[in-house]
């Protein structure tokens, strides 16, 4: 569920084009005319945006966008106007080979994302940057977190919501005797069940898990597995269950004490806006007393505030 809202009475790609041309001529650049147009249109709507403003001034609408804005405000727009697949590659090209190695944000995307989408953004990601995903995880992670990662991204999975019960109650005790019954950590088996089977299937064996020992999944993995591993295996597993409350989590902490992780309210705001964010926005007021909305408000400011706050959509 989307939480972009788009204008009852729209005016046309062409307009809307005029428009932004207008806002970045002169001294300066009127940022809040910016985003008042592109904080309000859906993803096809940006795309013909994008094709009217390179058919009229013979220019790309995104080069000009970096020109123009600034900061956070910058950042986010931008990976805004692209696609979904093409954001993705984006992020995590930038995670696994800019100034700043981030593996966390790497990690996030890739085993938050489903199979079709991972596949999606793979293509573009040897399209756009010349190198395969898998050579940059080769080249950047390591042990059991890089392990984990080629077989997620390399993996197909089921999609659907059937369950093999079987298989189910199989994969358990599998993962059971590969943790917590043993001394040390069979990372084999972890790796195969959670980079091969659907998102019904694991939420059915961590349902499983719990009604045959004493700890839950989460406890389990926790206490058998550390660092990059260990955050792969809960993101998975997190967003087979519920993908809503994972992101409201990762929103939360992004936003808490000292400081914001603007990086991640971007990446997490931008990337799930046009997807679920509706959930997200929820989870987020039930587990926190307060919403999405006045949370971002009270941490950002001024433009950047308002782009972010444009995605969200009405304050409830």
């Amino acid at each position: 569920m989307a939480t972009v809202t788009v204008p009852p009475v729209l005016t046309s790609p062409r307009d809307d084009a005029i428009h932004l041309y207008r806002a970045f001529k002169g001294l300066g650049c009127d940022t809040a005319a910016v985003i008042n147009i592109l904080g309000y249109r859906n993803a096809s709507q940006r795309s013909l945006i994008q094709q009217e403003y390179r058919a009229m001034y013979s220019e790309d609408l995104n080069k000009r966008l970096v020109s123009e804005l600034r900061g956070n405000v910058e950042r986010a727009v931008v990976l805004w106007m692209h696609d979904p697949a093409t954001r993705d590659a984006t992020i995590v090209r930038k995670a696994l080979s800019g100034d700043v190695i981030d593996l966390k944000a790497a990690t996030e995307v890739i085993c938050s994302r489903t199979s079709t989408q991972i596949q999606q953004f793979k293509q573009i990601y040897y399209a756009i940057f010349g190198v395969l995903l898998e050579s940059d995880i080769e080249y950047q992670a390591s042990g059991d977190h890089k392990k984990l990662l080629l077989a997620y991204v390399h993996t197909p999975r089921y999609e659907g919501p059937e369950v093999d019960r079987l298989m189910v109650g199989n994969d358990a005790k599998a993962l059971f005797k590969a943790g917590e019954k043993k001394l040390g950590t069979d990372e084999k088996i972890f790796i195969k069940i959670f980079s091969e089977r659907s998102r019904a299937h694991l939420a059915a064996v961590s349902h499983a898990y719990h009604n045959t020992t004493t700890f839950d999944m989460y406890q389990a993995i926790k206490k058998e597995t550390s660092g990059y591993f260990e955050h792969g295996l809960l993101t998975i597993l997190q967003c087979a269950e519920n993908p809503g409350n994972y992101f409201a989590k990762v929103l939360h902490k992004a936003m808490k004490g000292l400081g914001t992780n603007d990086s991640t309210l971007i990446r997490v705001i931008v990337t799930r806006a046009e997807i679920d964010m509706q959930y997200i926005k929820a989870e987020y007021r039930k587990k926190y007393g307060k919403t999405l909305n006045d949370a971002v408000h009270s941490e950002t400011s001024g433009h950047y505030r308002a782009f972010l706050l444009s995605l969200l959509g009405p304050n409830h």
